[in-house]
């Protein structure tokens, strides 16, 4: 009895010690980042979405960290060149990035030139949210059911800005997981002008993000044929999955789940490789709390920008997924898939 008491009060000194040690590495982080600057990279020029999202978020990361937060634009090769940068950056946690994961995964698969980091080993705080794509007609189609648009057997005339870019890729799965004949033009110099161009007629559809895609409906500039992923927008819940409106075999789901796997990583808050365990654990913890900061959350929501966390577990998780764990032959033809246009 003597042993299992002796025993009892070992084992509760020890995880009093523990905790007591957790605490003082946490104090010790938090000590750190007083007063320092921390700059968030976003890999795109001022004014765009992730620019916006960024500047949202960082003055309540300021706060948390008792910290200087400063968004710094880094725009260069589609955002690889921040992406570069950040995976040699010293991994101080006093550089973070607020990314485009989705495009950064394409271009690691298709090995795009110039490209010098693997998703997989960087280190994750969050995604921020991961929104479906919509795909967008004009504002008076001639069928505004699925079944009907694919039956005309038209030529489907896409826009888009690259090869390679969201627009792009979003229409080239959709038509190869559809097996409809289309064109993807691109020159387009972002989602307001494709988005435009199908208005006037002078394209037929374009690929684009939900929140993007809700003003330019809204607008009564175009309409929602469907949304591009097995889940509803919340912004479309009156419009169907593309699942919904159509029998898909098994080949077409595989392509549209894999656009819908990468588009999964969406908004993601990143780190360079290897911050030290106790300092990551505590910037996690920090982007957690400030992303469900109700204010946060309700300035976001006021001008369409939607949080939406995922845990940096189930981030990295999704990163493998999609760039580790594709087979070669899935490689290629997602390689030609993607510079199709």
């Amino acid at each position: 009895m003597k042993t299992i008491q002796k025993t009892r009060g070992l084992l509760i000194g020890c995880l009093a010690m523990l905790a007591l040690s957790q605490a003082c590495a946490q104090d010790a982080e938090k000590a750190f980042f007083h007063g320092k600057t921390v700059r968030m990279v976003v890999g795109s020029g001022t004014g765009g979405g992730y620019d916006v999202y960024a500047r949202l978020i960082a003055p309540y990361l300021s706060k948390a960290l008792d910290a200087t937060v400063i968004v710094e634009n880094q725009p260069g090769a589609g955002g690889i060149t921040s992406m570069n940068r950040l995976y040699a950056s010293p991994p101080d946690g006093l550089t973070m990035s607020f990314a485009n994961g989705t495009s950064a995964a394409f271009a690691q698969i298709t090995d795009q030139p110039g490209l010098r980091f693997d998703l997989a080993e960087f280190d994750y705080l969050a995604t921020v949210g991961a929104p479906p794509g919509l795909w967008l007609v004009g504002p008076d189609p001639e069928a505004t059911q699925l079944k009907d648009a694919i039956a005309s057997k038209k030529i489907w005339r896409w826009a888009a800005s690259g090869p390679a870019d969201g627009l792009g890729n979003g229409a080239a799965f959709t038509c190869a997981a559809l097996k409809i004949e289309c064109q993807i033009v691109m020159g387009y110099t972002g989602s307001n002008q494709a988005a435009l161009a199908v208005t006037k007629g002078e394209m037929d559809a374009v690929y684009i993000p939900e929140s993007s895609a809700n003003h330019f409906v809204k607008a009564k500039q175009n309409f929602a044929l469907a949304t591009v992923a097995r889940k509803k927008s919340r912004w479309f819940l009156d419009r169907p999955t593309i699942f919904e409106g159509l029998d898909i075999d098994a080949d077409g789901q595989w392509l549209l789940d894999f656009l819908g796997g990468v588009e999964d990583l969406g908004r993601l808050m990143i780190l360079p490789p290897h911050v030290p365990k106790e300092r990551l654990a505590y910037l996690q913890r920090v982007v957690k709390e400030v992303l469900h900061d109700p204010q946060l959350i309700a300035d976001g929501e006021r001008t369409e920008r939607i949080i939406e966390y995922l845990d940096p577990q189930s981030t990295l998780a999704n990163v493998r997924s999609v760039v580790s764990k594709i087979t070669p032959e899935q490689k290629a033809r997602v390689k030609a898939l993607v510079t199709r246009g």
